[in-house]
């Protein structure tokens, strides 16, 4: 997907901003004239965008979640101007080099008093490996100012909001999957040093989400085998997930994104639909296609069909 506009009035930009990202209701800073431009791009669900834009705020309100749609996370990279994230109890103040992560599950304000420009990269909570509320003690705070890490994924964000529009699409969705993994990895370092750092129990669920996503392939991988390899019951392995995805849920989900993923690169095309799903353990094809289909909203032969269809008009 490729998405460009420019608003030359603020009624411009409420579209434009609600069809760029998940529905957002937007607030003049200032009266007078409006200018705003969006450029975004679809990399297989992640999806970057370079914003500049006058004075405004954004809310993701209750209202707004209630309706419904994806749990997404968003990071904002501040190239210029300033503003303020406010999201679970937290605010940080977003100045030229500040990077900063929010969730679009819950509500936030973002606000800015002057003309500004930012990148931000939008993808699925599935994306990482990382549970949800463990990420949520990040919102709103400078992710990595603190750490050397922090310095190398600005640095690629930076770069790789250059780079991607000159990219062909398989090499860019190869890209914007590594920048979510190395965001992961400031995440996970900015949790284990903080004094706020993840309670035993998320510590544990992320290991055993680690774990999932490093035995994908393997079509044994099932509540028995995790539970024994973290030498815990198959009970206490569901109650650790219990008001999250359920481990079974987990294994598909993320099983899924990787099929996505291999089924939309043009330098896959040639790997048959059933040998993608059972490189991810979907060993059964006609099992494969009914997840799929049930996750995504259409088989994967055509799902494949689809995407690449888009590719090559482009």
């Amino acid at each position: 997907m490729l998405h460009e506009g420019t608003a030359r009035d603020f009624d411009g930009w409420r579209s434009l901003v609600s069809d760029s990202f998940v529905p957002l209701a937007t607030e003049p800073q200032r009266r007078g004239g409006f200018t705003g431009r969006i450029s975004a791009r679809d990399y297989d669900a992640v999806v970057m965008s370079h914003i500049a834009a006058d004075p405004h705020a954004v809310l993701r309100t209750p209202e707004l979640i209630g309706r419904g749609s994806d749990d997404y996370f968003k990071v904002s990279l501040q190239l210029s101007g300033h503003g303020l994230l406010i999201q679970d109890g937290r605010e940080v103040a977003l100045a030229p080099g500040t990077l900063a992560i929010y969730d679009t599950s819950r509500p936030y304000t973002l606000s800015f008093d002057a003309a500004f420009s930012s990148y931000v990269m939008m993808f699925p909570q599935s994306r990482v490996t990382l549970p949800a509320d463990a990420v949520g003690q990040l919102t709103a705070t400078a992710i990595g100012a603190d750490h050397s890490l922090g310095e190398v994924v600005t640095g690629v964000i930076a770069q790789a909001g250059t780079m991607l529009p000159g990219l062909t699409r398989s090499v860019g969705v190869r890209l914007a999957g590594n920048v979510v993994d190395l965001l992961t990895t400031v995440m996970v370092d900015e949790l284990s040093t903080t004094a706020e750092a993840v309670d035993e129990r998320a510590r544990l669920r992320a290991e055993v989400i680690a774990h999932i996503d490093a035995h994908l392939a393997d079509p044994q991988l099932g509540p028995q085998t995790i539970a024994a390899a973290h030498f815990m019951s198959v009970r206490a392995l569901h109650q650790l997930f219990e008001g999250h995805e359920s481990v079974a849920g987990e294994i598909r989900r993320r099983r899924i994104e990787r099929c996505r993923s291999d089924l939309a690169d043009p330098l896959q095309a040639h790997v048959p639909v059933a040998a993608i799903g059972a490189r991810w353990g979907f060993g059964d094809p006609a099992h494969f296609s009914r997840v799929f289909r049930r996750a995504v909203g259409q088989p994967p032969a055509v799902y494949r069909r689809t995407v690449l269809d888009e590719v090559r008009v482009r």
